[in-house]
C-alpha cells in the first residue's frame, strides 16, 4: 500500500510527463506525429523552455514558502514533536519487551496484563470510596447546618432540599443495600423532620385554642406566652407546607375544629355563628351561641350558611387564604361534614310520599349552590369529584325508595314477631283468615302474620308499577325481603311448636302453602305493569318452589310425629296377645281407646285448619299407618283360644264404631245431604284406605269357619283385601287345631294362587 507522501510524488511525476509531452509536440515540425525524431534545433529549443519552466516553478515555490512561513514552521515543529514521541514509545515498548527476549513464553504478558488492570480497577474503586467519602461529609455538615439554623423555615428549606439527597422516592423501601453510614445519616434527618413536625405542630396548636366547654375557637396571629422557638402561625404552617407535613400540623386542628365548632353547628338547628375580629387580626374569635329566633330550615339554606361561616373563617385566619392549606384543611374535614349533613339533615328531609318529591327541588337547588359556594373558596375541587351531598340529593328517589324499604321491612318484622300464633282461632275474624287458594278450588286457614305480609308484598309491587325504574327496582327488592323475612323468622320463631302434635304446625303449613301460591301469581298481577327494564330483572317464580318445600316439611313432619305418637299407643296393647284374660283385654282395649282419642283430636285439629285435599290425604295416610299396624300385630299371633277370637273382633269393632266421625270427614257429599256409614259410605272408604279394608275383613276372620276362610281365598276376596297367602296360612294355624280338615284347606290355599 502506498503512503501519501509517495502518491503524492507519483503525481508530480506524472504532471511533469505531461508538461514535456506538450512541449515536445509544440516543438516538433509534425505534431500530429509523436513518433518523429527531434533535430538538433528542436531540442535546444525544448531544453530553452524547460529551463524557462524551471525558473517560473521555483519562483513560485519561494513565494510560497515566504508567505506560509508561520505555518511551515508549526508543521515542521509538530513533526519534529511527533518524531521524539514515538522515539520515547519505541523505548518504552523496548524497555517492556526487554523481560521477553530471552523467552518467547506469553504468560508473562498476560500476567502483567492483569496487574495492570487489577491495579485500575483498585484505583477507581478508591476513586468511589472517596467521592462517597466526600458526599457522606457534605451532607453530615448539610444536616449541622440545618439543624442549627435559626428560623424553622430555613431549617425547613433545608430538610427538602436534603430529602431529595437521602430518600430515593422510586425505591419500594429496602435501604440493605446502602451503606451504613447512610443509613444513619436518614436516620439523624428523619429525627430532625419529626423535631420539625412536633415543634412546629404545637405552635399551631397554641395559635389555635379551643373552650373545653366548646363552641368557641380562638385563633391568635403569634402563639401566647411567645416561648422560645415559638412563631407565627402563617409561619409556622409554610415550614410544615416545605417538609410536606401539612396535613400533620392541620390534623389535630381540623379534629378540634369538628368536634367544638363544626358538630354543634351541624346537629342543632337553634344556633348561631359568630365571628368577633381583634385589632389588626391579632386576634380572631368564632363561637356557636343558642339562638333563640325560630328559623325554616325546610330547604337548609340556615343550616349550609353556618357552615359557609366556619369555613370562611378558617380560610381567613387559620389557612391565611392560602389554597393549599385550605384545601388541605378540608381534605381532612369534608368528609365528615358531609356525613354530618346527610345524617341531620339530609337524611330526614327525604320525602315519605312520592308525591313530596317535588318539594325537595328546594333542597337541591340549596344544596348545589353551597357546594360551589365551596369551590369558589377553593375549599372543594372544581372537578366536582367531591360532591358527595349533591350526588345525595341527586339521588332522592333512590334515598326515598331505600326508605320506604326499610319501613316495609320492620314492619313485616313487628307483624312476624308480635303475632300470636298460639290462639289464632279465638280471635272473633276467623273469617277473614279463610282465604281461597289460587291455584286449587280450595279454602284454607291462614294466620293474620300471613296474610298481613302479603299485604306489604302486594303494596310495595303497586308502589313499584307507578315509579320509576330506580325506585320500582328498590319496591321490588322489599317485596322479596319481605317474603325471606317470612321464611327467616317463623320457622326459628316456632320450632318447639314443630316439635309435638299442633294447631300452629298446621297454620303454618297453610301460611307456606298460600304464600307460595300467591308468589306464583304476582308474576301474572303485576309483571307487565312493571318498567320494561325491570320486567326481566325482577322474579318471584324462584320463591314458589321453596315456600311449597317448607309448607310439606312442617307437614311431614306433623305426620311422622302422629304416626309416632299413635305407634306408641299401640305399643300398649302388647301385640293384643292373650286378650281372653282380663288383664291383657283391658291393655289392649286402652290401647284402642288412645289410638281413637289421639286420632279424634288430629281431626279436630287438621280438618278446620288444612285444605280439604290436603287434610283428607294426610289423615288417610296416618290412618294407613294405623291400621296396618294394628292388623299386622293381630295377625302375628301364633295361637288363639276361641274366646280371645271374640275379644280381637270387638276390639277392632270398638275402633271402628269410634272413628265413624272420622270416617265421615274423609268422604266427599257433593249433594250436601247427611252423611251415614252405610255400605256406599264404607265401599268409598275401602277404595281410599285399603288397610281399612283389610282391617274390616280380619273382623270378619275372627268369626268365620275353616271352610267359609279356604272359599273366600279360592274367590280371592281375601287377597282384594290385602291378604297373602302366608298371612291367611299362620291365621288358620293359630285358631284352628291341627286336622286332616285343616291339612287340607291349607293345601288349597298352598295351591291356588292369590
Amino acid at each position: 500500500m502506498s503512503t501519501p507522501g509517495t502518491s503524492s510524488a507519483a503525481g508530480s511525476q506524472v504532471q511533469a510527463a505531461d508538461d514535456v509531452r506538450e512541449l515536445l509536440l509544440s516543438t516538433t515540425a509534425d505534431a500530429s506525429d509523436p513518433s518523429t525524431p527531434l533535430s538538433a534545433p528542436d531540442l535546444r529549443l525544448l531544453i530553452d523552455r524547460l529551463r524557462l519552466r524551471s525558473d517560473r516553478l521555483h519562483a513560485s515555490a519561494l513565494s510560497f514558502a515566504a508567505s506560509n512561513r508561520g505555518a511551515l514552521a508549526n508543521a515542521l515543529l509538530r513533526a519534529a514533536s511527533a518524531a521524539d514521541s514515538s522515539a520515547s514509545l519505541k523505548s518504552s515498548l523496548d524497555s517492556a519487551l526487554a523481560p521477553l527476549a530471552s523467552s518467547p513464553d506469553l504468560s508473562d504478558l498476560r500476567a502483567l496484563a492483569d496487574r495492570l488492570l487489577s491495579a485500575r480497577r483498585e484505583l477507581a474503586e478508591r476513586q468511589e470510596h472517596l467521592a462517597a467519602a466526600s458526599t457522606i461529609a457534605s451532607l453530615a455538615a448539610r444536616l449541622r447546618e440545618a439543624r442549627a439554623a435559626a428560623s424553622p423555615l430555613d431549617r425547613a428549606a433545608a430538610v427538602a432540599e436534603l430529602k431529595t439527597l437521602l430518600i430515593d422516592p422510586d425505591r419500594s423501601g429496602s435501604d440493605q443495600d446502602d451503606p451504613v453510614v447512610f443509613g444513619l445519616l436518614r436516620n439523624d434527618w428523619e429525627q430532625l423532620v419529626d423535631e420539625l413536625e412536633v415543634g412546629l405542630g404545637k405552635n399551631v396548636e397554641e395559635c389555635v385554642e379551643f373552650a373545653p366547654e366548646g363552641g368557641k375557637v380562638v385563633v391568635r396571629a403569634t402563639p401566647r406566652g411567645h416561648s422560645g422557638g415559638s412563631v407565627e402561625l402563617p409561619v409556622a404552617l409554610q415550614a410544615l407546607e416545605t417538609i410536606d407535613a401539612l396535613g400533620y400540623g392541620m390534623a389535630k386542628i381540623a379534629d378540634l375544629m369538628m368536634k367544638h365548632i363544626l358538630v354543634p353547628a351541624i346537629s342543632n338547628i337553634q344556633v348561631s355563628v359568630i365571628e368577633e375580629v381583634g385589632p389588626e387580626h391579632s386576634v380572631s374569635v368564632l363561637s356557636v351561641v343558642p339562638s333563640e329566633e325560630i328559623k325554616d330550615n325546610k330547604d337548609g339554606s340556615n343550616l349550609y350558611s353556618r357552615i359557609i361561616d366556619v369555613i370562611k373563617f378558617v380560610c381567613k385566619f387559620i389557612c391565611m387564604e392560602n389554597s393549599k392549606w385550605v384545601q388541605s384543611f378540608a381534605k381532612l374535614t369534608w368528609p365528615r361534614i358531609s356525613d354530618l349533613v346527610i345524617t341531620h339533615f339530609l337524611s330526614k328531609a327525604v320525602p315519605n310520599e312520592a308525591s313530596k318529591l317535588i318539594e325537595f327541588q328546594d333542597v337541591v337547588r340549596s344544596t348545589v349552590e353551597f357546594e360551589n359556594k365551596l369551590r369558589g373558596m377553593m375549599f372543594l375541587s372544581p372537578d366536582r369529584k367531591d360532591g358527595k351531598l349533591t350526588q345525595f340529593v341527586d339521588d332522592v328517589e333512590v334515598h326515598f325508595a331505600v326508605r320506604k324499604r326499610s319501613e316495609i321491612l320492620v314492619k313485616a318484622r313487628n307483624i312476624l314477631v308480635q303475632y300470636d300464633y298460639d290462639s289464632p282461632l279465638e280471635s272473633g275474624d276467623q273469617g277473614d283468615s279463610v282465604v281461597d287458594l289460587l291455584f286449587q278450588p280450595e279454602k284454607c286457614f291462614t294466620s293474620k302474620s300471613a296474610l298481613l305480609v302479603m299485604k306489604l308484598v302486594h303494596g310495595a309491587l303497586k308502589d313499584a308499577s307507578l315509579s320509576s325504574a330506580r325506585v320500582a327496582k328498590e319496591f321490588c327488592f322489599a317485596a322479596r325481603d319481605v317474603l325471606l323475612l317470612y321464611k327467616a323468622i317463623v320457622p326459628v320463631q316456632l320450632e318447639k311448636q314443630f316439635d309435638s302434635l299442633s294447631q300452629v304446625a298446621a297454620i303454618v303449613h297453610n301460611d307456606f302453602y298460600h304464600l307460595s301460591q300467591e308468589i306464583l301469581g304476582l308474576a301474572f298481577q303485576y309483571r307487565a305493569d312493571f318498567p320494561s327494564d325491570l320486567q326481566k330483572q325482577v322474579v318471584f317464580v324462584d320463591l314458589a318452589p321453596i315456600f311449597s318445600q317448607m309448607a310439606d316439611a312442617v307437614l311431614r313432619r306433623q305426620i311422622q310425629l302422629a304416626v309416632d305418637t299413635i305407634s306408641e299407643a299401640i305399643d300398649g296393647a302388647e301385640g293384643f296377645q292373650n286378650t281372653h284374660q282380663p288383664q291383657h283385654y283391658e291393655s289392649a282395649k286402652f290401647s284402642i281407646e288412645q289410638v281413637v282419642f289421639i286420632l279424634e283430636k288430629i281431626r279436630i285439629m287438621w280438618e278446620s285448619i288444612l285444605p280439604r285435599s290436603t287434610y283428607r290425604k294426610s289423615m288417610c295416610h296416618v290412618l294407613g299407618s294405623v291400621f296396618s299396624r294394628i292388623t299386622r300385630d293381630m295377625l302375628l299371633i301364633d295361637d288363639m283360644a276361641a274366646e280371645e277370637t271374640l275379644q280381637l273382633q270387638g276390639l277392632i269393632h270398638l275402633a271402628l264404631e269410634n272413628l265413624s266421625s272420622l270416617f265421615l270427614s274423609l268422604v266427599e257429599n257433593d249433594d250436601g245431604s247427611t252423611k251415614f256409614l252405610d255400605h256406599d259410605t264404607w265401599i268409598q272408604l275401602d277404595g281410599i284406605l285399603p288397610s281399612l279394608k283389610k282391617f274390616r275383613k280380619l273382623a270378619e276372620l275372627l268369626d268365620m269357619s275353616l271352610k267359609s276362610i279356604t272359599a273366600c281365598w279360592e274367590s280371592g276376596d281375601l287377597a282384594r283385601c290385602g291378604f297373602t297367602s302366608s298371612e291367611v296360612q299362620n291365621f288358620i294355624k293359630a285358631i284352628f287345631a291341627d286336622s286332616p280338615l285343616r291339612k287340607e284347606c291349607l293345601g288349597w290355599i298352598i295351591r291356588t294362587p292369590a
